[in-house]
């Protein structure tokens, strides 16, 4: 889940954060954290249509900071969303989980998607956009890539161009 810059301070923290914050002391915890993989100055440096510039510009686009903390998963998850064209919007992130869920089966983000659902049903506007054919596409497009959130390496794709790196995975268009 992307972050906006003006990240609010400790006390006042939005839920998400305080997620994120928690999900950071677990993976401490579990030896999980790695050094900082992204770095947004030098994918805005790459050439347009490349990968790791889309990456760069959607970030920028939504006034946005990658996550330069935790487990790789997490630092790598705005990748995620450039891969797949997904939102990130609540009903965005749902689609991201339900993917994740279709590419490789795990209980948390199992937990998220459920956590972002309830965080749809509570948010009118959200609901009217929201559709379970939505979420079933996105799992079926994870489902039947190549994609596997825990091993690929996107800081090796970056200088390539998208369609590119959607076509190593299978991550078809919808």
């Amino acid at each position: 889940m992307m972050m906006p810059s003006s990240a609010a301070s400790p006390n006042s923290a939005p839920p998400v954060q305080k997620v994120l914050d928690l999900l950071d002391r677990i993976t401490e915890a579990q030896g999980k954290n790695v050094s900082q993989i992204v770095n947004i100055q030098k994918l805005r440096s790459l050439p347009p249509g490349t990968f790791g510039r889309i990456w760069a510009d959607t970030l920028d686009a939504n006034n946005l900071q990658p996550f330069t903390t935790g487990s790789r998963r997490k630092q790598l998850h705005d990748g995620v969303h450039v891969l797949t064209g997904y939102g990130t919007d609540p009903i965005g992130e749902a689609e991201i989980q339900a993917f994740l869920l279709g590419a490789k089966f795990t209980p948390t983000n199992l937990m998220l998607g459920l956590g972002l659902l309830r965080m749809i049903y509570r948010n009118l506007n959200c609901r009217e956009q929201f559709t379970w054919e939505r979420l079933w596409r996105a799992y079926q497009r994870g489902f039947y890539s190549y994609f596997d959130p825990d091993t690929w390496q996107p800081e090796l794709l970056w200088h390539l161009p998208l369609a590119e790196v959607q076509t190593l995975f299978a991550v078809k268009s919808y």
